[in-house]
């Protein structure tokens, strides 16, 4: 990198502090989504328009209409008992005296307050170059820029990356770019204060290489604009919102054209998306949004909860049978991919009573259905995903440290007994050895592990009778 040009483009970023071009445009940065006929708006009028409360409320909270005036113009035509009725379907009991008092357009307004997702503040990037410790090793620094572009992307609700998927504007994602924009003038005006720097960064480049694509390319843009000494323009060969937007676009075009039945699998996503990328400690910005919904499907497609619990029997069954002692003993590649299964399972349940809390019911139905047919390996599965929903969806009781974590009776009863962990799940052990199926390998592995050999064997034994 020769002297003069990098001096040259020194002092032309003198200006950019006042002014300077953006790096990113929004639409560049999603694959292109054309489809001749956008049902879905013609269908979230026909929603407004219904009486179904839940459906109303998710087709203002995603808002996938060109008109942002449609919910406030639907909802203004209609009476005053029925906005009155909605509204209160929103409002806790003590929130009734507040509401009251308020006139019909502030109810209306009210409504869409409530139904939509809060905004979220527009912070401004506060990752910065250290000036005076200036020790920080290239892997660290690239860290804690891929960190800072993660709390940015966090900050996106799902419902703008949806609308933004779908090539509506969004607000948060322009100001997201924006300061990745800001991340490049940041650094070029370090640059210009400590040109020694240079080297350093170069290395950090090649670490943010596979980190946040956003950032990647601001200080990549950053280095080639010092090296030739004008604004150099970077070809995208991916658009970097390509892992979030595809897999949503794919519904679109994927499922059958229900706006209302669409609306319900995003928000069973939304609930995935935020465990995996909000709550993340790291941020994969390559694995694509994981759009699998066929645990759902199966739950909305079965004709009734033993229906249900015989399909994922029939599946159990399969893996079970392929399943040998010695797979167990060793632990291996067929157990793990068996057990990870258990647990994806375990957390999709938890994401569709979340996301779809009328739901529950019928789950607590699959839940009996499958101990009816001795299916304790997914009837485990669906009481730890019900259980889980149960502690992220408790209160507080008492005030101070008095006070206690309420939980609601949501396995039940009768079968509570079983998933009690005393001794190594003795309830649950005494119900397998008197009625044997498709075992929970959990406290059969510990079974093995403290009697050994045999008593993995009589498991064995008795789960093949079961199956004949």
């Amino acid at each position: 990198m020769t002297g003069v040009p990098r001096l040259r483009a020194m002092d032309e970023s003198m200006s950019v502090q006042s002014s300077y071009p953006s790096l990113f445009q929004s639409s560049a940065e999603i694959p292109p989504f054309f489809v001749t006929y956008r049902w879905w708006e013609d269908e979230a009028t026909t929603v407004l328009w219904a009486f179904d409360v839940e459906d109303i409320k998710r087709v203002i909270q995603y808002g996938l209409y060109r008109d942002e005036n449609l919910p406030r113009s639907s909802l203004q035509s209609r009476n005053a008992s029925a906005v009155d009725s909605f509204l209160l379907t929103l409002v806790q009991p003590k929130e009734r005296t507040y509401i009251a008092n308020l006139s019909f357009i502030q109810k209306v307004e009210e409504i869409i307050r409530r139904c939509q997702t809060n905004p979220t503040s527009l912070v401004a990037w506060s990752w910065f170059p250290p000036q005076v410790n200036r020790d920080l090793d290239p892997a660290s620094i690239a860290d804690a820029i891929d960190a800072e572009s993660h709390l940015h992307f966090s900050r996106i609700p799902f419902e703008e990356l949806v609308r933004y998927s779908l090539g509506y504007p969004a607000i948060s994602v322009k100001w997201f770019l924006q300061q990745h924009t800001g991340l490049y003038t940041h650094l070029l005006n370090y640059f210009n204060t400590f040109p020694e720097e240079i080297v350093k960064y170069a290395k950090v480049e090649q670490y943010l290489r596979n980190r946040s694509p956003f950032a990647h390319r601001a200080l990549l843009h950053c280095l080639l604009t010092l090296q030739s000494g004008r604004n150099h323009e970077i070809p995208s060969a991916t658009p970097g919102f390509e892992f979030i937007a595809d897999p949503i676009q794919g519904l679109f075009k994927e499922l059958p054209p229900s706006l209302t039945s669409i609306l319900k699998v995003l928000s069973v996503l939304r609930v995935r998306f935020e465990r995996q990328y909000v709550h993340a400690r790291q941020m994969d910005w390559t694995q694509p949004f994981d759009v699998d919904i066929s645990l759902y499907e199966d739950l909305t497609g079965s004709t009734s909860a033993a229906d249900f619990a015989r399909t994922l029997t029939t599946a159990d069954e399969r893996n079970f049978s392929a399943l040998t002692p010695q797979q167990v003993i060793a632990e291996d590649p067929v157990l793990t991919r068996l057990l990870s299964k258990w647990e994806s399972l375990s957390i999709q349940i938890w994401e569709c009573c979340t996301a779809l809390p009328d739901m529950i019911p019928y789950i607590q139905d699959c839940v009996q259905a499958l101990f009816a047919i001795r299916n304790y390996h997914s009837f485990f599965a669906l009481i730890n995903g019900l259980q889980k929903y149960n502690i992220t969806n408790s209160v507080l009781s008492g005030n101070g440290a008095a006070g206690a974590m309420a939980l609601n009776p949501i396995v039940p009863p009768d079968l509570l007994f079983l998933t009690v962990p005393y001794q190594n799940y003795a309830a649950y052990r005494q119900q397998f050895q008197s009625s044997p199926g498709i075992p929970c390998l959990i406290p059969h592995m510990k079974e093995y592990q403290q009697q050994g050999q045999p008593a993995l064997l009589q498991m064995f034994q008795r789960m093949r009778n079961s199956m004949r």
